[in-house]
């Protein structure tokens, strides 16, 4: 499936006093990724929401594996697992300059009406980028 990577430099904001990277930061790398990874197929999330679409997220689970610290540079691999119909699903993996795996991790997002609040089916532009 679909795969893309991009890199994020952990900043001294996102670390404990000892340096490492606090778990919590790792909902916003995942964002950042899930964001470039629609990007570079042509779809602009603000378009999306701007046509009624939503995608809030439904799970999201990690294995951290190695800690990352204050300056590394980041590479954020997302893979789209399977074609999307009302959920899209993503894994993730983490690694370091050195390209130690530090985190695995996968979400779960639901494309809802932003409206009625209710699951709808993945738009067709969407589905006519991934066939490509």
């Amino acid at each position: 499936m679909k795969s893309h990577t991009n890199f994020v430099k952990v900043r001294y904001a996102e670390t404990d006093q000892m340096g490492v990277v606090h778990h919590g930061n790792y909902a916003q790398y995942l964002e950042i990724a899930r964001i470039e990874w629609l990007e570079q197929l042509g779809i602009s999330y603000r378009s999306m929401e701007e046509s009624g679409v939503m995608l809030p997220v439904y799970s999201m689970e990690f294995r951290f594996v190695k800690p990352a610290h204050f300056g590394d540079e980041l590479q954020i691999v997302t893979r789209l697992k399977r074609l999307p119909n009302v959920k899209i699903e993503f894994d993730y993996e983490v690694f370091n300059k050195k390209g130690d795996l530090l985190t695995k991790a996968s979400t779960v997002l639901v494309f809802m009406d932003s409206k009625t609040r209710r699951p709808v089916r993945c738009p067709e532009y969407i589905l006519d980028k991934l066939k490509d």
